[in-house]
């Protein structure tokens, strides 16, 4: 059941018809859990026993880690809940990969080895409700927040939804406090929650899916050499896609969560007007940037052992959050670039200041235009399917291909043009705004023809009610 369908429209209308009907709190809580885990259910219900069984593990493990004395047993509690988690996470997600590299490895020392074909089925949102769940019981270990009295409310923010299968990642401390108290969205919230869900659908339909995405199949599906503007336009084309995309799916989670009086972190910041790439990841997927920040690259040691130390945590991170979003040594080298951007930036830094140069404002935008070419570098990394492939795409882009005969036709060319110069203008212009603000600023009339706009475009888009790219993470 994905947000872009009949399907979904359907259910969240049942749900927040029961919501505001006058049960007690517990019973729309039970209402909210059993309408969780039926849009899980809907993708294929047995993972349902994958989704208790992370629920249950950590609920318990955090239970025992709070109430041990010594730091070993606190630490073996933790172990327990790693390996059970990162357990599944591993053999759904990462068993084919791994069986392939171990075939590569024995058939370089000789042995010939012919395992069966893996059939195993990637649970939806996997990755995401494992970082949901696994940084409850790091929480409890470092004493961060206290234990959750009830298994109930534990199990319903792992669950909750809107933000199950593709986040934000939540922390505890991000929604569970929500469940004490009955909640009911006020008038205003209804609103922006409607408005949320309408702009989040018409970056997925609208931009996504009708502008772009077609544009990005044809140029890394291509079969033959590209020359520079197919390459650039295709990977600018796939930029704006998955942006559209993923963020059209966190916004709609925002606002359908609005909807019923629950506030969850904004995930994007308009990223594509970043200055820099520390920049670029306080504003692309928040909660994964800081779920890496305070889970991995703090415990490393951060920036507190000198520069070296720092440069290492970095690309640790980076690759790991790389590895994070798929089975491919191309999402390695795809985080290798990332962390390869951090740390040079960071050794920039520390010698060149903005401040000392006399056209601040003209620098600050070559440095955002810098920023994005790099960020497109990578995308290519993130969505060609082989190193062939992704060199193959790279020549084109720097015009080793000078001979390449045009692949696409001029009106996808403008079409192109148009929505990803839209895209960064908007990021540019919203950098140091929120879409709050601006809309409570605008006259209502403008406001209300803007999302009627919206609203029409995505029901006349002919869609197919494609599934968001996240899920497969």
């Amino acid at each position: 059941m994905v947000f872009n369908s009949l399907t979904f429209v359907v259910f969240f209308a049942a749900v927040l018809l029961f919501f505001n009907l006058p049960f007690s709190w517990t019973a729309k809580k039970i209402m909210l859990l059993v309408a969780s885990y039926v849009f899980y259910a809907a993708w294929n219900p047995p993972f349902i026993v994958l989704l208790w069984a992370s629920t249950v593990v950590d609920w318990l493990v955090a239970r025992q880690i709070h109430l041990q004395t010594t730091a070993g047993r606190r630490k073996a509690w933790l172990v327990l809940s790693l390996v059970v988690n990162l357990g599944f996470l591993g053999f759904f997600k990462y068993g084919a990969f791994a069986l392939e590299n171990w075939q590569h490895v024995i058939s370089a020392l000789g042995v010939h080895y012919q395992p069966a074909k893996w059939s195993i089925v990637l649970p939806v949102g996997i990755s995401f409700y494992t970082f949901h769940s696994m940084s409850y019981t790091l929480d409890i270990y470092w004493k961060r927040v206290k234990p959750i009295p009830n298994l109930f409310d534990f199990a319903l923010f792992v669950a909750f939804f809107t933000q199950l299968v593709a986040g934000p990642i939540l922390r505890t401390s991000d929604l569970v406090p929500q469940f004490e108290k009955p909640r009911r969205a006020t008038q205003d919230q209804l609103f922006w929650g409607l408005l949320l869900i309408s702009l989040g659908l018409f970056e997925k339909v609208v931009v996504a899916d009708g502008g772009l995405a077609l544009t990005a199949d044809a140029v890394y599906g291509a079969t033959r050499p590209l020359g520079v503007a197919d390459a650039w336009l295709g990977t600018l084309a796939f930029s704006g896609q998955i942006f559209c995309d993923f963020a059209g799916y966190s916004t709609a989670a925002t606002g359908a969560a609005m909807c019923m009086g629950f506030s969850i972190p904004n995930n994007f910041q308009f990223p594509y007007g970043a200055l820099g790439f520390s920049d670029f990841w306080r504003r692309w997927h928040i909660s994964l940037s800081t779920w890496l920040r305070d889970y991995l690259y703090i415990p490393l040691g951060g920036n507190r052992r000198g520069d070296v130390r720092t440069y290492v945590n970095l690309m640790i991170t980076m690759l790991l959050g790389g590895l994070w979003h798929g089975a491919s040594w191309t999402f390695v080298v795809w985080g290798f670039l990332h962390g390869l951007y951090l740390a040079v930036e960071r050794f920039v830094q520390r010698r060149v200041t903005l401040r000392r140069w006399p056209d601040a404002t003209g620098l600050r935008f070559l440095v955002a235009m810098l920023t994005f070419a790099l960020v497109n570098v990578a995308w290519v990394f993130f969505r060609a399917k082989t190193f062939g492939a992704a060199s193959g795409m790279l020549a084109g882009m720097f015009g080793l291909h000078s001979g390449a005969a045009p692949l696409l036709p001029t009106v996808r060319m403008i079409e192109t043009v148009v929505f990803v110069s839209g895209i960064v203008a908007v990021h540019l212009y919203m950098r140091n705004r929120t879409v709050e603000t601006v809309t409570a600023r605008a006259p209502t009339w403008a406001v209300g023809t803007a999302w009627a706009l919206m609203m029409l475009t995505v029901i006349f888009t002919q869609g197919s009610a494609d599934g968001f790219i996240y899920f497969q993470f």
